[in-house]
């Protein structure tokens, strides 16, 4: 539904540079993760109900599905400190420096965190984390997950399961 019109480009202050319409009050954010992390060339920041079930019930995120590989190994980072909106300068470097080098956090009882170094790899990444939280929240229901992705495989699923291209593939369909 964002159109490029809606696109703001902000500052490192919160100033609106360029476009129309108001800001969202959560845009330390991204300011402060990109500006801590050169690698990141987008940041998405949302509110997908699995991923914050997950996050609320204190559970790692496994790899028990191709989903889960993307970020699994490490484990992905729980941002503890506050459940409120991220709303300083300050709050934003914080939520920066639990993500750390990770490529998602779950925010507790908020939402999520995750970056790319495009758009197109942020989305999908974002849309792989609630995927992978729904699924291992599904295999709690059944009991709990009594195999899934060591971190020699989970890590060989990067190149084979989420290359360039898979990920291409999967930004052209979200884009359908």
């Amino acid at each position: 539904e964002v159109e490029e019109r809606n696109v703001l480009l902000v500052g490192w202050g919160g100033e609106v540079l360029d476009g129309e319409g108001p800001r969202h009050v959560e845009w330390p954010i991204h300011s402060e993760v990109m500006r801590a992390r050169p690698d990141v060339g987008a940041v998405v920041h949302s509110h997908p109900p699995h991923s914050i079930a997950l996050g609320a019930a204190g559970k790692p995120l496994q790899p028990v599905s191709h989903a889960g590989t993307l970020f699994v190994p490490p484990e992905v980072p729980h941002y503890t400190r506050t459940a409120d909106l991220i709303v300083t300068r300050e709050m934003g470097e914080d939520v920066a420096g639990g993500l750390g080098d990770a490529r998602a956090m779950l925010l507790v009882n908020h939402g999520i965190v995750v970056v790319g170094p495009d758009l197109p790899q942020a989305i999908c990444a974002a849309v792989l984390l609630e995927k992978a939280a729904h699924q291992q929240l599904l295999v709690e229901g059944f009991g709990g997950a009594v195999r899934w992705s060591d971190d020699e495989e989970a890590l060989a699923k990067r190149s084979s399961v989420w290359s360039p291209g898979h990920l291409q593939s999967l930004w052209d369909y979200l884009v359908r």
